[in-house]
C-alpha cells in the first residue's frame, strides 16, 4: 500500500523541489533504512505510490507535448482517477522503459485465469519453504482471536471477490481514487506473494520502524500483504496498529477507531475498538476527555449514516456536532473516513484529530490528499478484516457442522433414559462453546403462568473442568441448590433467547438461555442454559457471541427432538403394554370354557360318512354347534394331520372351539357356518381325488385347512371399500386387503394363544413355511386378488398337462382352490343356495343402508335395497362373471371336482327360470334378451373371463 507522503502539502517547496531531508529521486542506488536493514534501490525505480502524489510532474518539457500539458493539477488528478486502467498501463510501460531490462517490473495479470496461475505458483512457493515467524500462521492466529474477530455480529459480508476483480498479487491496482486489494483465497486471512523491491518482513510496532516515505511502498500495508498479520493477537490489535500508523503518517494528535456491530434489533451500532490514543512519536496532548468522546461519537455516527468522509477544518464552526469550544479549545481539525468492505458497506469508522505541522508543530487542516491516504489505508484494513472474518466464519461453520454431526450421532443411538441422552448432547456442545456449565431445565407439566411459581421437574447440570489442553465434563446427580434457575424462568416465560453478561466488582458472569420447543405444538418444553464462557487464551469469563447463540439453538433443536423421541418412546411402551393387556383380555374371552373343551375332547367324533363331509352338497344348516366342532375335528383326523404333525388332541379341540368363538354371531353370512362350509369344500376336493394330495405336501394341506377355517375370523359384515371410506382403524393399519389381513392376524393370535398351539410340534423352518402359506391363502380370498391372478390360472387349465413342481404354480393353485371353497355356496342344492343368497343379500343391503346414511351416496346395485327385485338377474351376472369360469377351470384340471361345476350350472338355470317367471313392473326388454342369450349358449362357448 503506497503512502503518498509524510508531510502536509503546505510544507513543500513552491517550485516542487524536494523537501529537506528527503532522498533524491534521481540518485542511483540510493539506500533506505527499514527497521535497521538496508535495501538498495535500482536507479529511477519507484513504488507506484508516486503517481497519485501532488509532487509528480512530467520529467521533461523538451520532448514535446505530454499527457497532462495545459491541465491544472486537480484536473489532471481527476482525469487519472477516472481513467485508472489507462493510467496503470501507461505508468507500467514508462517505468519499464526508464528502469531498463535489469529491473523489470512484475507483469500483473489481467484475467481470472492469470489469477489462477499466479495463485498456484504462489501456493507452490509457500508450501516448498517453511513459514517464518513474521509470516501468517492461520491456525495460531485464529485461535488467539479476541471477541472482535470471533463475533459474527461485526458486519463483514462474505464474498469470493473480496475487493473486486483486480490482480490479487499487486497492492497497487488503482480503483478510482483508492487502492483496491483482492485476496488470492477468500478463506485465508491474508495471502500475498513476494513483491519486488519490498523489504524483509517488517514489524510495524518496532521503535525504529521508519514512517512511510514519499514514493516508497507503505511498510505497514506491505507487511500485512506479506503475511505480517502473524504478529498480531487479535483484530483489536490489528485495528490499533492501522490507526496508529495512519495517525503517525498524517501527524495527528489523537486517533480513534470503532467497528460496526448489529444490535438485537438488527440496527448498526458502533463499538469502540481503539480508544482515543496519541500516535507513536508524538507528545501526549491533554484533550478534554468527555468533550472528545462526545465529538468523536457524533462524527462517527455521521460517517456511519452517510458512508462519506468528514473533514473539519474548524470543528467549532460545524453545526452538525455538539461542540463546546469553552470546554475543548484544543480540538480544532478532524478527519474521519469510513472503513468499507468489498461491497461498499461500512464496517467501521476511524477518526483523526488535530493535524500537526511537522515544521513548527502548529495545528493545520487535513488536506484532500490526507483524506485519500487515510482512505487507502482503511481500504487495506477493511479488506483484511473482511478476510479475517470470512476465515473465522468458515472455521466456525466447520466447528458447528462437526457439533451437529456429533449430536446427531448421539441422538441416533439407543439410550436407556433421556437424562443420559440429554447429558451426552450437552457434553457434546460444551467444548465448542467453551462454557463452564451447561444446564437443561425441564419444567413441570402443570405450572402457573406467574413467573414466581414456575418450577422445574428435572434439572440436568454438567460442569467442565479444564485439565491442561483437554477438559473433563461431569454430570451432577443431585443437590442443585446452587444452580440459579432465574434466567431459565425468564426464558420460559418470554419464550425468547436470553444472552446477558453480569459484571460485578469481583467477577463477571455470562449466561445464555435458549427455549426448547415442541416441533408440533411450538410449546416450550425445556430450557438450555450455558454459563461462563471461558476465554481461549485465559481463564477469564467472556460474553457469549452470536456464534454461541447459534450453537445453543442447534442444541435446543436436538434436545427438542430427543424429548419428543423419549415421549414417543414412552407412549409406544405404554401402548405396547396396553396391547398386551388387551390381548390377555381377548385371549381370556375368546378361549372356550374348560367344560366345552373337555366335552369335545371326550366326545365320540362321528364318521365322515355320517356327517357327509365328502359330499360336495354338504350343508351345515340345522347342525348344532357341538356337532359342527366335531365335524371339524373329524376332517383333521381323516386327513391324518393330527398324526403327521404330532398335534396335541386337547390343543386341537381348544383351537377349534376358539376359532368358532372368533366369528361374530350377529353377522348374517360371514360367520362360523360359512367358515365350516368353506373348510368342508376344501376337504371334499382333497378327498375326492388322490391327485391333489399328491400335488400338495402334507404341510400345504395343513395350511389349507387352517386357512379355510380362519379366513373370515372377526368379519364385520362390511366390505373393504366401506372400511376404507369410513377410515376405520383397520384401513389405517393395513392399507389394502384390510379384512383379509385382519383375519390372518387374528388367526396367528389364536395359534399363539396358550393351549391352542397346534403348530408347536413343527420345526422352526416348517413353522415359518406354514404361516407364510396360511397368510397367502387367506389373502387370496380377496376377490380383487382373485381377479388379478385368475387369467394366469385359466391359461394353465387349458394346457393338456401341467407340472405342479414349481412353488409359484402350486401357490397359484392353492389360491384358486381357496376362492373355489369360499364361493362354494353357489354350488349347493337349490334350497341351500336360495337360503344362503338371502343371507348374503341381507348383509349387503345392511351395508348399503349404512353408506346412504353415513356417506350420503347411492350404493352399488348389489347393495342397494331398492334393487331387491333384481336379485335373480344379479345372481346370474355373479355366476357368469365370477363363479362359472373358475369352476370350469378347476373341473378341467381335476375331473373329480366336476360336481362343483354342475351345481353352479343348475343354480344358474334356477335363477334364470325364477327371473323369467317372476313378474316385474320395471323389467327392461334388453335385460331379458341378454338373459335368454346366456340361457341358450352352449357350455363350451361361455365366457371364461
Amino acid at each position: 500500500m503506497p503512502c503518498l507522503h509524510s508531510k502536509a502539502p503546505e510544507t513543500m517547496e513552491p517550485d516542487g523541489a524536494t523537501p529537506p531531508g528527503a532522498p533524491s529521486p534521481t540518485t542511483a542506488g540510493a539506500a533506505r533504512s527499514f527497521c535497521g536493514e538496508t535495501v538498495t534501490e535500482p536507479p529511477r525505480v519507484r513504488g507506484m505510490g508516486w503517481f497519485f502524489s501532488p509532487l509528480w510532474s512530467p520529467p521533461s518539457k523538451t520532448r514535446g507535448g505530454r499527457f497532462g500539458d495545459g491541465l491544472e493539477s486537480d484536473q489532471m488528478e481527476a482525469w487519472l482517477d477516472d481513467h485508472s486502467d489507462f493510467t496503470r498501463e501507461y505508468f507500467l510501460r514508462r517505468t519499464s522503459v526508464l528502469s531498463g531490462a535489469q529491473t523489470p517490473l512484475p507483469r500483473f495479470p489481467r484475467s481470472r485465469s492469470d489469477h489462477s496461475d499466479m495463485l498456484r505458483a504462489a501456493h507452490h512457493r509457500r508450501s516448498s519453504s517453511p513459514l517464518t515467524d513474521t509470516r501468517l500462521n492461520i491456525s495460531s492466529l485464529m485461535d488467539r482471536l479476541k471477541p472482535f474477530a470471533s463475533n459474527p455480529d461485526w458486519v463483514y459480508p462474505v464474498s469470493p471477490d473480496v475487493l473486486g476483480g483486480h490482480s490479487p498479487c499487486s497492492p497497487f491496482c488503482p480503483r478510482s481514487s483508492r487502492f483496491s486489494f483482492s485476496p488470492c483465497r477468500p478463506l485465508s486471512p491474508i495471502f500475498s506473494p513476494d513483491l519486488p523491491h519490498s523489504p524483509h518482513p517488517l514489524c510495524p510496532t518496532a521503535a525504529n520502524a521508519a514512517p512511510c516515505g514519499h514514493g516508497e511502498c507503505c511498510p505497514w500495508a506491505t507487511e500485512l500483504l506479506r503475511g505480517g498479520l502473524g504478529w498480531m493477537g487479535s483484530v483489536a490489535e490489528l485495528c490499533q496498529g492501522a490507526v496508529l500508523h495512519a495517525g503517525e503518517l498524517l501527524t495527528a494528535e489523537c486517533c480513534s477507531l470503532s467497528l460496526v456491530k448489529k444490535d438485537c434489533g438488527g440496527r448498526n451500532t458502533l463499538e469502540e475498538v481503539v480508544a482515543p490514543t496519541a500516535p507513536r512519536g508524538l507528545n501526549e496532548v491533554n484533550l478534554c476527555g468527555n468533550a472528545l468522546l462526545v465529538l468523536v461519537k457524533g462524527i462517527m455516527g455521521c460517517v456511519l449514516a452517510t458512508g462519506s468522509p468528514v473533514n473539519l477544518r474548524d470543528a467549532s464552526e460545524d453545526p452538525r456536532f455538539n461542540f463546546d469550544g469553552d470546554k475543548s479549545p484544543q480540538i480544532t481539525t478532524v478527519l474521519s473516513v469510513p472503513i468499507k468492505n468489498h461491497s461498499g458497506e461500512v464496517v467501521g469508522v476511524v477518526v483523526l484529530i488535530n493535524k500537526r505541522n511537522s515544521c513548527d508543530g502548529s495545528v493545520s487542516g487535513f488536506t484532500n490528499m490526507d483524506e485519500k491516504v487515510l482512505s487507502n489505508h482503511m481500504d487495506v484494513l477493511g479488506m483484511v478484516l473482511d478476510n479475517v472474518q470470512l476465515y473465522e466464519s468458515s472455521r466456525q461453520e466447520a466447528k458447528r457442522s462437526q457439533a451437529l454431526i456429533e449430536m446427531a450421532q448421539v441422538l441416533s443411538k439407543e439410550h436407556h433414559s433421556f437424562e443420559v441422552l440429554l447429558s451426552k448432547m450437552a457434553a457434546t456442545i460444551m467444548p465448542f462453546t467453551h462454557a463452564q456449565y451447561c444446564t437443561i431445565f425441564i419444567p413441570s407439566e402443570k405450572r402457573s403462568v406467574v413467573e414466581d411459581q414456575v418450577s422445574f421437574s428435572r434439572v440436568i447440570h454438567l460442569e467442565c473442568e479444564e485439565l491442561g489442553s483437554t477438559c473433563q465434563i461431569y454430570r451432577r446427580q443431585r443437590d442443585f441448590r446452587d444452580v440459579d434457575p432465574s434466567h431459565a424462568v425468564r426464558t420460559l416465560v418470554s419464550t425468547e433467547i436470553l444472552n446477558i453478561s453480569e459484571i460485578s466488582e469481583e467477577s463477571m458472569k455470562s449466561v445464555i438461555c435458549c427455549p426448547v420447543r415442541n416441533e408440533r405444538s411450538e410449546n416450550v418444553i425445556a430450557v438450555c442454559q450455558l454459563t461462563n464462557e471461558r476465554s481461549r487464551d485465559s481463564d477469564e469469563v467472556e460474553a457469549f457471541s452470536r456464534y454461541d447463540e447459534r450453537l445453543l439453538e442447534d442444541l435446543a433443536v436436538y434436545c427438542g427432538l430427543a424429548l419428543q423421541y423419549v415421549q414417543a418412546e414412552q407412549i409406544t411402551q405404554e401402548r405396547r403394554a396396553s396391547i398386551e393387556v388387551t390381548q390377555e383380555v381377548l385371549a381370556y374371552h375368546i378361549t372356550a370354557a374348560e367344560q366345552e373343551i373337555q366335552a369335545l375332547q371326550e366326545a365320540a367324533i362321528p364318521t365322515v360318512e355320517s356327517l357327509k363331509l365328502r359330499d360336495f352338497h354338504f350343508s351345515d344348516f340345522g347342525l348344532p354347534d357341538d356337532l359342527t366342532s366335531q365335524a371339524t375335528v373329524r376332517m383333521f383326523l381323516d386327513l391324518n394331520l393330527v398324526q403327521d404333525f404330532n398335534i396335541n388332541y386337547t390343543s386341537l379341540c381348544q383351537w377349534v372351539l376358539t376359532v368358532r368363538r372368533g366369528y361374530r354371531n350377529n353377522v348374517p353370512y360371514h360367520n362360523w357356518n360359512h367358515a365350516l362350509s368353506t373348510a368342508q369344500s376344501m376337504f371334499a376336493m382333497l378327498m375326492a381325488t388322490d391327485q391333489l394330495q399328491t400335488i400338495f405336501s402334507r404341510l400345504e394341506i395343513l395350511a389349507l385347512m387352517i386357512a379355510t377355517l380362519s379366513h373370515d375370523l372377526d368379519h364385520r359384515g362390511v366390505s373393504n371399500s366401506y372400511i376404507e371410506r369410513s377410515q376405520q382403524p383397520l384401513a389405517q393399519l393395513y392399507g389394502h386387503s384390510s379384512l383379509e389381513n385382519h383375519h390372518y392376524n387374528l388367526c396367528l393370535f389364536i395359534l399363539n394363544n396358550t393351549g391352542s398351539k397346534i403348530l408347536s410340534g413343527l420345526s422352526a423352518e416348517d413353522h415359518r413355511a406354514v404361516l407364510h402359506m396360511i397368510k397367502r391363502a387367506i389373502l387370496a380370498t380377496d376377490l380383487t386378488v382373485y381377479m388379478e391372478r385368475r387369467k394366469e390360472f385359466f391359461s394353465l387349465a387349458k394346457k393338456s398337462r401341467v407340472s405342479w413342481k414349481s412353488e409359484k404354480q402350486r401357490d397359484l393353485l392353492r389360491s384358486m382352490l381357496m376362492t373355489a371353497s369360499d364361493l362354494s355356496a353357489i354350488t349347493k342344492p337349490w334350497p341351500e343356495q336360495k337360503r344362503i343368497a338371502n343371507l348374503v343379500t341381507m348383509e349387503f343391503f345392511a351395508q348399503g343402508d349404512k353408506e346412504k346414511k353415513e356417506f350420503k351416496i347411492k350404493p352399488i346395485d348389489i347393495m342397494n335395497r331398492e334393487n331387491s327385485t333384481r336379485l335373480p338377474y344379479m345372481q346370474v351376472e355373479y355366476i357368469d362373471d365370477i363363479c362359472y369360469p373358475l369352476y370350469k377351470a378347476v373341473s378341467r384340471l381335476f375331473d373329480a371336482c366336476s360336481p362343483l361345476l354342475s351345481g353352479c350350472k343348475k343354480n344358474r338355470q334356477n335363477w334364470m327360470h325364477f327371473a323369467q317367471t317372476a313378474k316385474r313392473e320395471d323389467c327392461e326388454n334388453s335385460c331379458c334378451v341378454t338373459l335368454e342369450t346366456h340361457t341358450n349358449t352352449e357350455e363350451e362357448t361361455q365366457a371364461e373371463e
